[in-house]
């Protein structure tokens, strides 16, 4: 702190000093505000704000995402909004995410199309199966500025749509007047929440497609034999990349695997809906067999992909634990003096025993004396009064077989079921 002498410089100079101080201090708050004038906030409505909030939160450039309410005038929380009573009332509030970017690294435009982009916009207070003023699309602004790019990206928008035969935007854009924070469950919601599906309720139309996109793909190649089909989201879905770590990271399976859009199945007949990411679809010669929305285990898409590629046979009551091959079955008979190679999981196609470790054991089940290492899980069957060691795979869960500990000098004898194994000559391993 400076201190003035009134004696020494008067008043006059007195006061001329502290006010060259104020306004060295205002300058300085001025420097600070310009220093942080590139944070901005804009507030969107996308119909359920959980998937919406994900989405925005990883748009680089955005700061943060927070679920909430807003342009109503009931009382803002969850349980009031899905009142029966306020479905159709124009005054309740919307779901809503508020944006924090930083408009130095990304620009409110290129949110903007993020958002129109990620939802239908032509929909009138609903997305897909939401229904109700709370999900209507909308764009509250927190100045001029934005107000005026907001109606310019719609206008860019509502000309990208017509062309492709939508019909008329329905996004309400203005001013925002109050943003009320949603109740903590809902925040980082689909983080919290892991299991399950995300909305995509999206149109497919882009402000920028490049030639290069997965839309110009065609889809000849499934009008023929079994194909499995991922629809995931054109923008960032937890359950889709929980989807492929937990489960089609490690497939290898000989049904080929394929990823696409919702707006990318043309020429393929679905019945399954797919506004849901991820949804699974089993496909033969174009034609869906089965379909799945949401997130699924590996033991649920284990048995689904068993059911499609087996059927209702005895591999699959093997796989599933509901039975054992006979002696001497043909596929035993097969698989007993194969060239040398490896022996793999039927469904997921990982190498599990190789021909350097089978034996003749003559007890009519294709013995080894191990597996692939970390390819099986062992454990306790004491069922129908006996006490063994069952195996599994270690990728499907798959049941395989038993070991046991009459194996040739001493060695443990895994006793493996040749209906749920596929066998690759080793000149064709890569």
């Amino acid at each position: 702190m400076i201190l003035i002498n009134k004696k020494k410089y008067g008043l006059l100079a007195a006061y001329f000093v502290t006010a060259l101080l104020s306004f060295t201090i205002s300058a300085k708050e001025q420097t600070s505000m310009a220093a942080t004038a590139h944070i901005e906030k804009v507030v969107l409505g996308a119909g359920c704000f959980w998937g919406a909030e994900k989405r925005y939160q990883n748009i680089p450039g955005v700061i943060d995402a927070v679920s909430g309410y807003a342009d109503g005038n009931v009382a803002a929380n969850y349980r009031t909004i899905t009142q029966a009573k306020y479905k159709n009332d124009p005054n309740n509030h919307a779901e809503v995410v508020e944006v924090t970017f930083n408009s130095n690294e990304i620009s409110l435009t290129k949110i903007l199309e993020s958002f129109f982009e990620g939802h239908d916009p032509t929909q009138l207070n609903r997305q897909g199966n939401d229904i109700g003023t709370q999900y209507r699309s909308t764009i509250l602004t927190t100045s001029p500025q934005q107000l005026s790019i907001a109606q310019a990206v719609k206008t860019r928008y509502q000309t990208l749509l017509s062309q492709a035969g939508y019909g008329e935007i329905k996004t309400n854009i203005k001013p925002l007047e109050t943003f009320f924070p949603a109740e903590n469950y809902h925040q980082d919601y689909l983080v919290k929440n892991p299991n399950g599906y995300c909305p995509d309720h999206s149109t497919g139309v882009k402000f920028a497609p490049s030639t290069d996109e997965k839309s110009v793909r065609q889809n000849a190649a499934l009008l023929q034999g079994k194909h499995i089909v991922i629809v995931e989201s054109a923008g960032y879905c937890p359950y889709c990349e929980k989807l492929k770590k937990d489960v089609l990271n490690d497939y290898q399976g000989s049904i080929a695997l394929h990823f696409r859009f919702a707006n990318e199945l043309d020429g393929l007949n679905i019945q399954t809906p797919t506004w849901a990411t991820p949804t699974t679809l089993f496909i033969e010669d174009g034609q869906e067999v089965m379909g799945r929305q949401g997130y699924l285990d590996s033991a649920q898409f284990y048995r689904l992909l068993g059911l499609f590629k087996l059927g209702k046979s005895e591999a699959f009551n093997v796989a599933f634990d509901e039975g054992t091959d006979g002696r001497f079955c043909k596929e035993y008979e097969i698989f007993k003096n194969t060239p040398d190679g490896v022996f793999i999981d039927k469904l997921s196609g990982a190498p599990l025993f190789d021909t350097k470790d089978r034996f003749n054991s003559g007890t009519g089940w294709l013995s080894f004396t191990q597996a692939v290492p970390d390819s099986v899980i062992e454990r306790a069957d004491n069922r129908f009064g006996m006490q063994r060691v069952e195996l599994r795979s270690k990728t499907s869960g798959i049941h395989l077989g038993h070991v046991f500990e009459d194996g040739p000098n001493g060695a443990r004898r895994f006793c493996i079921n040749a209906t749920v194994l596929e066998f690759v000559a080793r000149k064709n391993i890569d």
